[in-house]
């Protein structure tokens, strides 16, 4: 089979993976339409591979890695799941509290990569809560497609509240200071934008190319915003003038980095559409905000 590289897929192939990530088309219709890109040596199989998830060989964080403590609890959600199911990951030992960091997936349930972003968060000095919103339909499948029908099925909104209960539960962690932030990505990058509007003692939120909330629910957002997005990601950046207008007039403390010339998706390590060096610098600046904040 064809060694395929990432500089050697056009951009509308990126950008027919996003349409399908996102349910803008089905299975067989991204099947078909990819299939006007298998040209030179490629198949349609092959590129499907290529642009698939990798969780095998991604990981940063082994999940027995023996600084950390880490488990699955289950809280109650009552305006949402009833009942959730998440990881909690945090450093072995710890000396003194440490700040709080719920961390939000993507459209697709709790998958070994947001799994290891709750353990990366945890390295780096912060007890992280990383809730399964699939928990009341049974968990995240094992794989993102039916991890992605299953999500399809459930409210949004309801959603929303299991995480805002995750909040309340991680809150209350006998090694967590007080103070908590969130960060999510796409799906999860809408849920900390709408965490900021709805929880006023919410200490930092970072939503990773997340869509964002109405222009007359920013008066409500009290905490301090880091907003990153994805230069080719149309779809998302859409939204951000008018978000970016409404925080401006509502005086809103935020910091807004738009990473250029890579796709919605980028800090995503399991597949092409990751961006190493701005992946890393944004993480960085996660941290750093949240040392910060938290």
């Amino acid at each position: 089979m064809q060694e395929i590289k990432k500089e050697d897929i056009r951009q509308e192939v990126f950008d027919l993976y996003d349409d399908y990530a996102h349910n803008r088309i089905n299975r067989r219709d991204f099947v078909q339409k990819l299939s006007a890109y298998a040209v030179g040596g490629l198949t349609v199989a092959s590129l499907m591979g290529f642009l698939m998830p990798d969780y095998k060989s991604t990981l940063q964080v082994s999940p027995d890695d023996p600084a950390l403590d880490t488990t699955y609890i289950t809280y109650a959600s009552p305006k949402g799941g009833k009942k959730i199911r998440a990881l909690l990951a945090k450093s072995k030992g710890l000396t003194k509290k440490a700040g709080g960091i719920v961390v939000v997936h993507e459209n697709r349930g709790l998958n070994p990569y947001i799994e290891d972003v709750a353990r990366r968060a945890a390295m780096a000095g912060f007890v992280a809560l990383a809730p399964d919103a699939l928990t009341p339909l049974g968990g995240y499948p094992g794989n993102d497609d039916k991890g992605r029908e299953l999500q399809s099925k459930r409210d949004k909104n309801e959603m929303l509240e299991d995480f805002i209960a995750g909040y309340e539960y991680l809150k209350q962690d006998k090694d967590v200071n007080g103070k908590v932030g969130v960060v999510g990505f796409c799906f999860g990058g809408w849920i900390a934008n709408m965490m900021a509007v709805r929880i006023p003692t919410l200490s930092a939120a970072v939503p990773f190319y997340g869509t964002q909330p109405a222009a007359d629910e920013v008066p409500a957002i009290k905490a301090p915003l880091l907003l990153q997005y994805a230069g080719l990601d149309t779809h998302v950046n859409e939204g951000w003038p008018e978000y970016e207008k409404a925080l401006k007039a509502n005086k809103k403390e935020f910091k807004a980095y738009i990473y250029p010339n890579v796709n919605h998706g980028f800090h995503n390590d399991t597949t092409p559409r990751y961006d190493k060096a701005a992946a890393t610098l944004a993480w960085q600046r996660t941290i750093s905000f949240f040392k910060e904040k938290l």
